[in-house]
């Protein structure tokens, strides 16, 4: 609808503007007769003088004769629907013609529809009120649909802001109960993190090159590598004597820091209880109960073999493993990321996934930092 439309004088209903085009000033008269009563009528002789008149006062609906001087009614179509200001206004053709054809054509130019000469008030009236309706429907629904967008933006904004406060606190959790880990462990200091950064390097590796297409179209990189933060939260339940001891376990004691992994997954277990998460934490319970398993099974607390054990713990343990062989330790030294990268590569098919282990061969140099 115009913006041009304007209250009566009661200020209480709106009342609409129709203007009337034509050069036979009989039938403008006639047809302003049969409208004033319901809407504000303005009559132009000719398309030139429609065109100024709409700079003053645009209508919500044009009667336009088709068969006029100099500029016809086909003419003047095209010219309101190439003006962006008017294009919107419906247009009726008024038309003398008993002519399918000129109707077909006038239709196709932009026209909604056509009333033939002479008409009839009340079908004047009729015809005029109905297409009134419609556009007035149409941008009552462009109103609406814009509001709607505009909802539902600011909704989806609302959402992706609590949702990155959650994911903040989601991460400041997860930090904070690693930091727990590591401070309990004096020998392992950065050992986290730096799994972490491994991780990125290893698991993004092996999305690029197309393996285990199925198990990794689930993963959020950044969400699986945070997740690798707890994957010793179950040391936590370990007792001292044994964690912070400055030189070799005992075969017992080595059973006890075994436990570990099942602590860990408990301890995820009931965060996920109590917090309602166990989505957002389900790698993190992967990560605590898989990545000491062993490719050939070996490994613990499951004995888990081959595709047995979940990818993540999978791809994890390399992570880990070459993270501890370059780390002293009480009752060892470092080794340089050489000799590491070969222990690793040597253990292809028996402690670990082969394919992981080649993908690691091919980004192992991202691995000394």
């Amino acid at each position: 609808m115009s913006a041009a439309s304007t209250e009566n004088d009661a200020g209480t209903e709106p009342r609409r503007k129709v203007m009337i085009v034509d050069d036979d000033v009989t039938n403008l008269l006639f047809a302003k007769s049969a409208l004033s009563d319901s809407y504000d009528v303005y009559t132009a002789p000719s398309a030139a003088k429609m065109f100024s008149l709409l700079e003053v006062v645009p209508p919500d609906l044009i009667l336009l004769d088709i068969s006029m001087p100099e500029t016809d009614g086909y003419e003047a179509i095209r010219l309101l629907k190439a003006d962006g200001r008017y294009a919107g206004i419906p247009v009726i053709f008024l038309t003398a013609m008993n002519n399918p054809q000129a109707e077909v054509n006038g239709l196709s130019v932009g026209a909604v529809d056509y009333i033939s000469k002479p008409f009839e008030p009340e079908l004047l009236r009729k015809r005029v009120e109905i297409h009134i309706t419609m556009e007035e429907q149409r941008l009552m629904l462009e109103r609406q649909k814009k509001e709607l967008q505009q909802f539902n933006s600011n909704l989806m904004r609302m959402v992706e802001e609590k949702t990155s406060r959650v994911m903040e606190l989601q991460g400041a959790i997860l930090s904070t109960l690693a930091d727990l880990v590591e401070c309990r462990d004096d020998f392992t200091g950065g050992h986290i993190n730096r799994t972490k950064e491994f991780l990125r390097v290893l698991a993004g590796a092996l999305m690029r090159a197309g393996l285990y297409p199925e198990l990794v179209a689930g993963w959020d990189l950044e969400l699986l590598c945070r997740s690798s933060e707890l994957h010793d939260v179950g040391k936590i339940s370990i007792p001292d004597a044994i964690l912070l001891k400055k030189g070799r376990l005992t075969p017992e004691e080595f059973e006890e820091i075994k436990l570990h992994t099942s602590y860990g997954v408990q301890i995820i277990d009931r965060m996920a209880q109590a917090t309602h998460e166990a989505g957002y934490l389900r790698f993190a319970r992967i990560f605590a109960g898989s990545h000491h398993e062993k490719w050939d099974g070996t490994g613990y607390p499951a004995g888990l073999k081959g595709s047995e054990i979940p990818l993540e713990g999978r791809v994890l343990a390399v992570c880990d493993v070459y993270d501890a062989l370059t780390s002293k330790r009480p009752y060892k030294e470092a080794l340089s990321h050489g000799t590491a990268v070969s222990i690793i590569l040597e253990g292809r098919g028996t402690h670990f996934d082969p394919l992981i282990t080649d993908v690691f061969g091919s980004v192992s140099r991202e691995f000394s930092f």
